[in-house]
């Protein structure tokens, strides 16, 4: 790996994250309060679902979202794991699961270092099939896709979303750790607008949690 991949990584991907993250809160600081009384107002529960996941090193972090689900859902399950997944998901949260507006709290996770802004998704703490097939991706320098910050979005996310499979999506981390500048997390920020508008690659029963 060159220097200048290596001053990005280390350096300069952090210290855009942080200055993004923290003019995006307060952009959409709006948007956190008409969320958060909508979810109040259509589903007893809290407004916030936390949850563990997989960060950098494979050490675990909670991840927080906007609640999308009724308070008796299974936690700590991938949705498409248990039955009628569908029906826990509230009105609200429908929307805001089609929007991925259920991820915006995870500005805070960027501010905290627990996330970056492009990286793989970070896997549920119990999704051994998905970090087993990170683990196999392996660049030069010997990290594997387990070995950089998760991302609020990332590679795999505009190439599929939720219709790939574990293979595909560690194959195309794999791309990502390979190929980390500036100008590609450029390119799957500018990516992820278009899917995410047309709810393209999205499934209820793909998003873990609630």
């Amino acid at each position: 790996m060159g220097m200048a991949f290596r001053m990005y990584e280390r350096y300069v991907k952090r210290c855009l994250d942080v200055m993004f993250a923290a003019v995006a809160l307060v952009v959409f600081s709006p948007v956190f309060l008409i969320a958060a009384i909508a979810i109040k107002l259509d589903s007893p529960g809290k407004v916030f679902f936390v949850q563990q996941r997989v960060g950098k090193g494979k050490r675990l972090f909670r991840i927080y979202k906007f609640r999308t689900m009724r308070s008796d859902a299974p936690k700590n399950l991938a949705t498409h794991l248990f039955s009628e997944s569908a029906s826990y998901v509230t009105s609200v949260g429908s929307f805001l699961r089609r929007s991925s507006m259920d991820e915006l709290p995870q500005l805070v996770n960027i501010l905290k270092g627990d996330m970056a802004l492009v990286g793989p998704r970070p896997a549920l703490w119990n999704q051994d099939d998905l970090i087993a097939a990170r683990e196999e991706q392996i660049r030069t320098d010997g990290k594997t896709a387990n070995d950089v910050r998760p991302g609020l979005t990332g590679w795999a996310q505009i190439n599929g979303r939720d219709e790939l499979d574990i293979a595909e999506k560690a194959r195309y981390d794999g791309e990502y750790i390979n190929k980390m500048s500036f100008w590609f997390d450029l390119r799957c920020l500018l990516g992820t607008f278009l899917p995410v508008i047309r709810a393209k690659g999205f499934s209820d029963g793909g998003h873990s949690g609630k």
